[in-house]
């Protein structure tokens, strides 16, 4: 990457440096506590908000929550390879991740069986680089295995606090 060029795989890379380094003085501008709300809105279909956004999942039409837990891994680590290709002076030419992953729902429909959730994912990252070195190649895969917030998530157990609240009126 030349001295002038800020931009590289549509990443600000010098305001992504600054940014870094902020978080590197004050750590706790790297967390992040994000909220949202999924309403249902008949059948199995869900809406999903958080700010001013929304989007639709399951039913019929729309991915299910077990296909978008899946695209959130492949999502995250698109960020976390163009992210840290463009840190590195890495120019991309194309990216995609290819996710795919096993689960049984029979605990799901009321039935003795596993638990419901994915008891195996794989994923191939397909980089079209042709400038990458094999160092830098093995960068991003390590990025991808211990820098991913979604893969991090997937790959240890966490506390889920479950409170539900009834409305009788």
């Amino acid at each position: 990457m030349s001295e002038g060029e800020a931009v590289l795989n549509g990443i600000n890379v010098s305001e992504f440096r600054e940014y870094v380094e902020s978080c590197r003085r004050n750590p706790s501008e790297a967390e992040r506590n994000p909220t949202l709300v999924a309403k249902w809105v008949g059948g199995t279909r869900a809406e999903v908000a958080f700010k001013e956004r929304s989007f639709r999942m399951g039913g019929d039409d729309d991915p299910s929550a077990m296909r978008v837990l899946l695209a959130s891994l492949a999502a995250c680590d698109v960020e976390v390879v163009a992210t840290h290709a463009s840190l590195m002076g890495l120019r991309l030419e194309g990216l995609e991740i290819e996710a795919a992953g096993h689960f049984n729902i029979r605990r799901l429909l009321g039935l003795e069986g596993p638990g419901p959730g994915y008891d195996r994912i794989e994923y191939t990252v397909r980089l079209r680089a042709p400038e990458a070195t094999e160092e830098q190649v093995a960068r991003l895969r390590a990025m991808c295995e211990r820098a991913s917030p979604v893969g991090d998530s997937l790959a240890k157990s966490i506390p889920l606090n479950v409170k539900l609240e009834v409305v009788r009126e």
